[in-house]
């Protein structure tokens, strides 16, 4: 199992919100993961932690923390491959910047 963490400066009901929506996915999951529209197996919006599973041995779980300042900090677990590791943390980049064009948006 492959780990990243990062943090952003978004509130952790954005981040969590942006991460689950199936629309935005698909732009940020490894190539593996993404679904296309597909929802996540499991959201808890209370805990704001959502799982994902792939065909073959690939998930990713995604937990949201409130972090200082108003912000978040994000921790994404990613099995699969062996470039899991390198695809944590691409995808992490990845959910930042649709984070960052969401807020630009709304």
């Amino acid at each position: 199992m492959a780990s990243a963490e990062r943090g952003l400066s978004a509130p952790p009901e954005v981040v969590f919100n942006t991460a689950t929506d199936p629309a935005r996915a698909s732009a940020w999951l490894p190539e593996p993961l993404r679904a296309d529209g597909t929802p996540a197996e499991h959201v808890s919006a209370e805990e704001l932690e959502a799982r994902w599973r792939a065909a073959g041995d690939w998930s990713a779980e995604i937990r949201i923390d409130q972090a200082d300042a108003g912000g978040a900090r994000v921790r994404l677990d990613l099995t699969g491959g062996p470039d899991a590791d390198h695809l944590a943390g691409e995808a992490l980049d990845n959910l930042a910047r649709e984070v960052a064009d969401n807020l630009q948006a709304g």
